[in-house]
C-alpha cells in the first residue's frame, strides 16, 4: 500500500451546493500538494443533480414543482445523468491524486463500483454491473449511483449508496435517464433497520482493499465546512506521489 493514508472526514448532513464548492476547493488544494488524499463522508439534504451533459428532460416534475417541495436541482461537473440525493444515503466524495498511469476514468469508476459490490456481499446481496450504465444494480434496480470528475489528475465527486433513503422522490425523475429500471435501498432489500455508520465502515474497508490504500478516519466530526481545508492542511500531503 501507498505509505500516505487517505484521510476520511465525517461531514454529517450537508447542503449539496456547499459540498460541491468544498470539493472543488479541496481538489485544487490536492493538485497543489497542500492536502492529502481525502474522502468526505456525508448525507445531503434532498436534492436532484445531473451531470455536465444532462438537462431537465428526465425530470417528471417541473423545476417550479420541485421548488414548491423545497428541492433544488443542479447541473454539475460530474459524469452521469439525473439522480436524487437525500437523508439516509451514504455519499462518499473521493478527492484522490492519481498516478500518471492511473488516470483512465473507466478504471477508476470500476474500482469504485467494486467497493459497493463488496459492501453488498457482506450483507449477502448479489449486485451486478452494467457496462452501459455506471452504478451498481441489484436485479433490475439501482442501489448506488456513481458520477465522477477528474481534473488534472485529481478526482472528485464519487458514490451515493442508498441505505435508508426514502425512495419516493425517485418517482419524480427518470433515474439516471433509464426508464425501464427502478431503484432500491439496503433496508428495502434486507427488511431490517441499518445504521449509516455501519455501512460507511464496511465501505471504507472495501475502499482500502480495492484501492490498496490505508484509510485514516478522523474520529472528530466536522462542525463547519470552513474547518475542513485548515484541518487537512495541517496534515502531511503526498504531493509527489506517482
Amino acid at each position: 500500500m501507498t505509505s500516505e493514508p487517505v484521510v476520511v472526514l465525517q461531514l454529517g448532513r450537508v447542503a449539496y451546493e456547499a459540498a460541491w464548492e468544498l470539493q472543488r476547493r479541496l481538489a485544487a488544494a490536492r493538485r497543489a500538494g497542500t492536502i492529502p488524499d481525502t474522502i468526505l463522508l456525508l448525507e445531503h439534504e434532498p436534492v436532484f443533480t445531473t451531470g455536465r451533459r444532462g438537462g431537465t428532460h428526465n425530470l417528471r416534475l417541473s423545476l417550479a414543482e420541485l421548488a414548491t417541495r423545497g428541492i433544488h436541482y443542479y447541473v454539475t461537473d460530474r459524469g452521469g445523468d439525473v439522480t436524487y440525493h437525500g437523508p439516509g444515503q451514504l455519499v462518499a466524495y473521493v478527492i484522490l491524486r492519481l498516478g500518471e498511469g492511473q488516470r483512465r476514468v473507466r478504471r477508476f469508476v470500476e474500482r469504485l463500483e467494486a467497493t459497493v459490490l463488496d459492501v453488498l456481499e457482506t450483507y449477502g446481496i448479489a449486485g451486478w454491473l452494467d457496462p452501459a450504465h455506471p452504478g451498481v444494480w441489484v436485479g433490475n434496480d439501482k442501489i448506488a449511483a456513481i458520477g465522477i470528475a477528474i481534473h488534472h489528475g485529481v478526482t472528485y465527486h464519487g458514490i451515493a449508496l442508498n441505505v435508508t433513503t426514502d425512495l419516493d422522490p425517485y418517482d419524480w425523475i427518470v433515474p439516471c435517464g433509464i426508464p425501464d429500471r427502478g431503484v432500491t435501498s439496503l433496508v428495502q432489500l434486507l427488511g431490517r433497520p441499518l445504521e449509516l455508520a455501519e455501512v460507511a465502515q464496511r465501505w471504507l474497508e472495501a475502499f482500502a482493499r480495492r484501492f490498496e490504500r490505508d484509510v485514516q478516519l478522523d474520529p472528530e466530526p466536522v462542525r463547519t465546512l470552513a474547518d475542513v481545508l485548515p484541518r487537512l492542511m495541517s496534515r502531511p500531503a503526498a504531493a509527489t506521489r506517482s
